[in-house]
């Protein structure tokens, strides 16, 4: 990565235009409006730099942009009847192409990992300011999957769930994408970690250093005695009581996203009575809405590279494969993280 201009090869107006491979749909829906064509190359605008995609991720995220639900997701800039960009995708690794005339921290040929604007293809516009350098020690894959799991992880851990060394924390999901981040975080803040999640996920959560693991099909975590001084659900699916019940008397609940709903609510409405609860009852009862930057990003760069944090993947598809690869992730199985290769 450049740290100044000096002796720096000269900006790149932009791509040749031409044509490339991607994955697009016109309309909203589920996997079936996907298809692998041919469309033209973005060009680089002044804040952004356009990269040539080696590796990206999926999450629920491009689930909601594919499907465009719940509905408010079209009004944050989607596209109200029909999506504004034929290309899904956020999540990934790359080399830089070409950068824009404001960019300063990047130069063509750097290696960088983040967060762009329709990664499911052969390249992708970025803006600068959700990108970082690559961890050294991760490969493409690896890195693909990093930004938007691990930087809402961070998030959740540091500054919502404000984890101490010593604390008690129970995650929920702890197998899946943004759980095994905060798995690995709140063990590398110190804290005791239990972790939640189904049968056959129990050993994987126990490698990635949970000192316990519930197999929720066995075990009732808020019927047991122990309470923890933070929660962190990634499920979706418990009621505020029972949250609360396992939580100690001035515990921190913190809930990462919601599924259900319905078209409208989309899972927020748990959120929302958590939030109007909170300032009558001792414990601290709330959400977040993830902040998507460079800062956070570094922050899992030198996480991974020291080791204490290490992506998880499941499994691995070709841009080809992509409506395969959410059909997969939308069944629920998935064990960490599921990567497109291109």
């Amino acid at each position: 990565m450049a740290t100044d201009t000096e002796g720096a090869p000269p900006k790149a107006p932009g791509l040749t235009r031409g044509t490339m491979k991607a994955i697009v749909r016109y309309r909203y829906g589920s996997p079936d409006v996907l298809e692998l064509g041919d469309i033209e190359k973005p060009e680089v605008a002044d804040e952004e730099v356009v990269v040539r995609v080696h590796a990206a991720g999926v999450d629920r995220g491009v689930w909601h942009i594919m499907t465009g639900l719940a509905y408010p997701i079209r009004l944050a800039g989607f596209g109200l009847r029909a999506p504004k960009n034929p290309v899904i995708g956020m999540d990934l690794a790359v080399v830089v192409e070409a950068v824009g005339k404001d960019v300063s921290r990047f130069r063509p040929g750097d290696e960088v990992f983040g967060i762009g604007k329709g990664s499911y293809a052969e390249y992708a516009p970025a803006l600068e300011a959700k990108l970082a350098p690559k961890p050294s020690n991760l490969t493409f894959e690896q890195a693909a999957v990093l930004a938007i799991s691990g930087s809402t992880a961070l998030q959740a851990v540091r500054d919502h769930g404000k984890v101490r060394q010593g604390q008690k924390v129970l995650i929920i999901g702890s197998s899946g994408g943004v759980g095994t981040y905060a798995v690995q975080i709140a063990k590398a803040f110190g804290a005791h970690v239990t972790g939640v999640c189904s049968t056959k996920k129990v050993e994987m959560v126990r490698s990635i250093g949970a000192d316990r693991v519930i197999d929720y099909k066995r075990e009732d975590f808020a019927q047991g005695e122990d309470r923890y001084d933070v929660i962190l659900d990634t499920g979706g699916n418990s009621s505020l009581a029972r949250l609360r019940r396992a939580l100690t008397s001035k515990g921190t609940l913190v809930i990462v996203g919601g599924e259900g709903g319905g078209k409208w609510l989309g899972g927020i409405d748990r959120q929302l009575r958590a939030t109007m609860l909170s300032p009558f009852v001792g414990q601290k009862l709330g959400t977040f809405i993830n902040k998507e930057n460079y800062e956070y990003m570094l922050v899992l760069k030198d996480l991974t590279e020291s080791g204490k944090v290490t992506p998880v993947i499941d499994r691995t598809y070709p841009l080809a494969k992509v409506p395969e690869a959410i059909r997969y992730m939308e069944r629920g199985h998935t064990q960490g993280k599921v990567v497109i290769t291109i």
